[in-house]
């Protein structure tokens, strides 16, 4: 993982030139706190740092995430995930080769949409349901990848976003549970 994210485009992660990235590493190697200046007159964290797994805190509210997959051919894609916190957080996946060309990502994971974290049964006609889920303008996730496993887990962050009255109506409706995707050797299920 750590030569995947010394040879990264610099524009996946603009705040780190390359020659920063390889000394995050070899700071992060040698034990020492891996923390350097970046471009944004902020401080980026390589905060994790495995054989398929990176964690960086790249500034103050966003982290870049990263896990090779293995493929039934041998090789491996790389999953990155980008979350900014502001004011919740919310998150962006992509996929690339190892040799960072974008990968499809429709062709690697499917996901669910808001409605996915509505309970069972949820009738959408109730006026109860309808009063509260029009403050419900946008949909926010947060997406987190296991350093353990190949998991992925997708959280419904948009009632985090809205005022305290709004989401204690809104949690009836909602599941608790976060939607976790495994991956297959071919793509996340």
């Amino acid at each position: 993982m750590d030569a995947l994210f010394e040879l990264m485009p610099d524009q996946y992660i603009p705040q780190l030139e390359n020659a920063w990235r390889k000394d995050l590493v070899d700071l992060y190697n040698s034990g020492k706190e891996a923390k350097l200046k970046n471009t944004m007159n902020g401080f980026s964290s390589l905060v994790k740092l495995t054989d398929n797994y990176m964690l960086l805190q790249v500034t103050e509210r966003s982290t870049v995430e990263m896990k090779l997959l293995p493929l039934i051919n041998n090789t491996n894609v790389i999953c990155m995930v980008t979350t900014v916190n502001g004011p919740v957080a919310d998150s962006q996946i992509r996929f690339f080769s190892p040799e960072w060309k974008l990968l499809n990502t429709s062709d690697l994971i499917t996901l669910v949409d808001a409605d996915w974290f509505l309970k069972e049964g949820i009738d959408k006609s109730d006026l109860s349901y309808m009063e509260v889920s029009s403050h419900v303008d946008m949909y926010l996730r947060k997406m987190t990848l296991s350093p353990d496993n190949l998991t992925l887990t997708l959280e419904y962050t948009t009632p985090q976003y809205l005022d305290k009255e709004t989401r204690k109506k809104l949690e009836p409706f909602l599941k608790s549970e976060p939607k976790v995707y495994t991956w297959t050797k071919s793509h996340f299920e």
